[in-house]
C-alpha cells in the first residue's frame, strides 16, 4: 500500500525520484496520467489494470463517461523507472499538474499523486479544515 507525503525535486531532465519506500510497489514500468484537482496519478502496472477495467464498465452511450475515459487514457503514458528510483514526467502533464521544481509525492492506497507542492499545500489546508464536514457525508464510511 502506497502511504505517506514527501516532497521530492523534478530535475530539469524532468525526472522526479519516488521516495524509497515506494520503489518496491512500484516495479519497473509505471502509468502517468492525469489526475484530479490538478494533480497526476502514477499507477504501478499492477495498479493500473484494476483502473482500466473500472472505466472499461462505464456506459460508452454517455458522454460523460466517455469524456472521463479519455481524460485518463489520453492523457496516460508509460515510464520507466530508473535504477534510482526516478520517472520520467512528459511536457504536456508537467504543464496540466503545474509542476515546479518541487513537487509533493502523496501515497493514495493503489497510486501515487503528484502535485505542485504550493498546490498541494492549499489543497491540504482546505481538507483539514473540512475534514469533519467531509466524515459527515459518508456516513459509517467517515466513522475510522
Amino acid at each position: 500500500m502506497l502511504l505517506g507525503e514527501y516532497t521530492h525535486t523534478l530535475d530539469p531532465k524532468k525526472r522526479l525520484s519516488m521516495p524509497s519506500k515506494f520503489r518496491k510497489e512500484l516495479g519497473k514500468k509505471v502509468v502517468v496520467t492525469k489526475g484530479f484537482e490538478k494533480c497526476l496519478f502514477v499507477y504501478p502496472m499492477k495498479g493500473w489494470q484494476p483502473a482500466v477495467e473500472k472505466l472499461r464498465k462505464l456506459p460508452m452511450g454517455d458522454a460523460s463517461a466517455r469524456g472521463v475515459g479519455r481524460f485518463f487514457f489520453g492523457g496516460a503514458v508509460e515510464t520507466d523507472v530508473d535504477s534510482l528510483g526516478r520517472i520520467l514526467i512528459p511536457d504536456f502533464l508537467k504543464e496540466f499538474a503545474g509542476l515546479g521544481e518541487k513537487v509533493a509525492v502523496v501515497g493514495m492506497y493503489e497510486r501515487i499523486e503528484l502535485w505542485n507542492e504550493s498546490g498541494w499545500k492549499e489543497y491540504k489546508k482546505r481538507i483539514e479544515q473540512d475534514a469533519d464536514t467531509l466524515a459527515g457525508k459518508f456516513g459509517d464510511a467517515g466513522t475510522l
